[in-house]
């Protein structure tokens, strides 16, 4: 759902001055899909709900008769309007939700900048070692091999690799450079102090209860131990920075 564009400027791994940015995101096109392919979706689902109540309601064995029966009683041409207005409702929502999906990458020659819904991340070229893809995560690691920014949604590989190594980046293809060094955590384990088992056991709650804001959040604790943490197959697995 990724696209690339940058202003005047030479061509990814040309030589020349300074580079305009480059912005990795949707594109018009496939945002006005989104808008508008949702609430027609919506409002054809609903025009169809109207119609079909009274005889899906008639049928026993169909589950909801309540709210069936309820629409079924709505003369029409009422019924078909009010639901019309719930699909279109409904299909704005699930616009809107796919919107706050959507990363967005501004790379230019200073510092990239990564936008998630309501998140705002940036990072300074100088700063960045490395940049890869890590399943469905774009993650950008420090001189420390600390973790800068780890965010998932939509994505191009390709694009994000022509933006990041236009400005001069150290894109790996390859992934993690560091990934050989993870270990699984298990319980105890003499090498980690009590505090980091404590976090870890705290995170392993909020993954089985599939809050992953929590998840999140208790990963960001984990750089201030000088660790970090990558989860896979529900497991959690760790390294520490240099």
């Amino acid at each position: 759902m990724d696209a690339s564009r940058s202003t005047s400027g030479p061509e990814p791994g040309g030589h020349g001055g300074r580079r305009d940015a480059t912005v990795v995101g949707p594109q018009v096109a496939e945002r006005l899909l989104v808008w508008g392919g949702f609430p027609l979706l919506g409002a054809g689902a609903g025009w169809l709900l109207a119609w079909l109540a009274p005889w899906a309601a008639s049928l026993r064995w169909v589950p909801f008769q309540g709210p069936l029966e309820l629409v079924a009683s709505i003369p029409h041409p009422q019924a078909a309007i009010g639901g019309i207005a719930l699909g279109v409702g409904a299909g704005l929502v699930v616009a809107f939700l796919a919107e706050q999906d959507t990363l967005v990458v501004t790379v230019d020659d200073e510092q990239v900048t990564l936008v998630h819904g309501e998140s705002v991340r940036t990072a300074r070229r100088d700063d960045v070692a490395a940049a890869f893809l890590e399943g469905p995560h774009l993650v950008l690691l420090g001189r420390s091999a600390a973790e800068l920014a780890r965010v998932a949604g939509d994505r191009d590989a390709r694009r994000l690799a022509r933006a990041f190594e236009a400005h001069g980046y150290p894109w790996r293809a390859d992934g993690d450079p560091h990934r050989e060094e993870y270990r699984r955590w298990i319980p105890e384990d003499p090498d980690l102090a009590a505090g980091a088992h404590a976090l870890f056991r705290a995170r392993a709650a909020a993954l089985r209860k599939k809050d992953r804001a929590d998840a999140e959040q208790l990963r960001g604790e984990f750089g201030r131990l000088g660790l970090v943490v990558r989860d896979e197959s529900g497991r959690q697995f760790w390294r520490r920075t240099t």
